[in-house]
């Protein structure tokens, strides 16, 4: 599960995006646009939409209007979502380790568990 703010808001963005983009194709629009239909559609530029997507964390202020623009209540991009699509990048991964998990022995098994654990594990702060 996310616990990373950065990370809850960009899936949570993605995931209007990907709503977005769904109910424009099942209303007959073209694919070809719609990225910046969308940023259009939350006032921002589609670099800015761009970079959101990629790595730009997004502020306090951008959130509440992204959410506003797609009729979702304040802090809703904050929150975590069990049931979001995963990305085409997270359906990569899991293939890759559905893949390793398959082609591995017990012993292989319990390695890539535990060291998915660890890397999962939320760390320390001193």
């Amino acid at each position: 599960m996310l616990t990373n703010p950065t990370l809850i808001r960009r899936q949570n963005a993605l995931a209007l995006f990907q709503l977005y983009a769904e109910q424009a194709l099942a209303a007959g629009a073209s694919p070809k646009g719609l990225e910046q239909a969308f940023a259009a559609s939350v006032e921002i530029s589609p670099s800015m939409w761009s970079q959101i997507k990629s790595a730009r964390p997004i502020g306090d202020k951008l959130a509440r209007q992204i959410e506003s623009h797609c009729g979702r209540p304040p802090g809703w991009l904050d929150e975590t979502r069990l049931d979001a699509a995963p990305t085409d990048k997270e359906k990569a991964f899991m293939a890759l380790a559905l893949a390793a998990w398959r082609s591995s022995n017990s012993a292989g098994r319990k390695q890539l568990r535990e060291q998915l654990a660890r890397i999962a594990a939320p760390t320390e702060r001193a």
